[in-house]
């Protein structure tokens, strides 16, 4: 990944997240993403942290047998970053929930 490109950006409490990140890490192109946003194919959640956790987000995104996790701090610098395929299996719908 390259630190010089912002990938995340956090502007007055709105995320966007670079579709070309968002495609890599899916598996699909990334001019792809937004139409696939829109029709509600790829989903997301966002959790801003508490506790020790504060000025950290943690983004999920959801596409097909995909679960992609970004946590991110407060200026959109990725800290980890997680991707779960499950192959031909579809994602199990217990992966759509956020837990602590």
């Amino acid at each position: 990944m390259n630190d010089s490109i912002t990938q995340v950006e956090i502007t007055n409490g709105d995320i966007v997240v670079d579709a070309v990140l968002l495609g890599e890490l899916l598996n699909i192109q990334p001019a792809e993403v937004p139409a696939l946003m829109k029709a509600g194919a790829i989903t997301s959640i966002c959790e801003k942290g508490v506790g020790e956790d504060a000025g950290e987000y943690r983004l999920s995104f959801f596409y097909r047998n995909r679960r992609l996790q970004l946590s991110v701090n407060e200026s959109g610098h990725i800290l980890r970053r997680s991707v779960i395929d499950f192959g031909e299996r579809p994602l199990p719908r217990s992966l759509h929930t956020v837990r602590a």
